[in-house]
């Protein structure tokens, strides 16, 4: 079970992913079956690229990530970008399996320390990412939304708010 602080930063994970211009972000409360068993703590989409941020509180749950078959073969992981969020200091950028990127978790801000591109080098992914496993857990959550009787919400027209 996820500690608070886990479950909190993720939350703030999310936010953080939308502010950043990822239109569709899902967090550790979304569980879905995905063919690596690949259960991500935060997800994020917009147009072209996916983005995948793993929340570690403690030194044991980052070395022990390592031993995932998802991370010793990255070609099976999700996420286009991928990155670790941690207390400050928890995981220096020096330890950063290849192609990751690094977050800080400060009181009240996420700080980007390692790997956080400018806005237009998002297309230059460091990962080509599982896209079954992506699709996999998108089908999931429209299922889901089906199910419930939400998924018809997605032919009304949006209103465009003007400024």
């Amino acid at each position: 079970m996820a500690s608070e602080l886990h479950n909190e930063l993720c939350l703030r994970a999310a936010k953080y992913l939308k502010s950043n211009g990822f239109g569709v972000c899902f967090d550790d409360r979304f569980q879905a079956v995905t063919p690596t068993g690949e259960i991500p703590d935060v997800m994020g989409f917009r147009n072209n690229v996916s983005c995948l941020i793993e929340v570690k509180v403690s030194r044991s749950d980052f070395l022990a990530d390592k031993k995932k078959k998802f991370r010793g073969s990255p070609e099976l992981g999700m996420g286009d970008w991928r990155f670790y969020l941690c207390p400050s200091d928890l995981i220096k950028a020096e330890e950063l399996p290849e192609g990751w990127g690094l977050l800080y978790a400060k009181p009240k801000t996420i700080k980007a320390i390692h790997g956080w591109p400018a806005n237009t080098q998002w297309i230059n992914c460091p990962f080509e990412s599982n896209s079954q496993a992506e699709r996999s857990y998108m089908y999931s959550a429209l299922r889901r939304m089906e199910i419930k009787g939400h998924l018809s919400a997605v032919y009304e027209k949006l209103e465009v708010i003007k400024v």
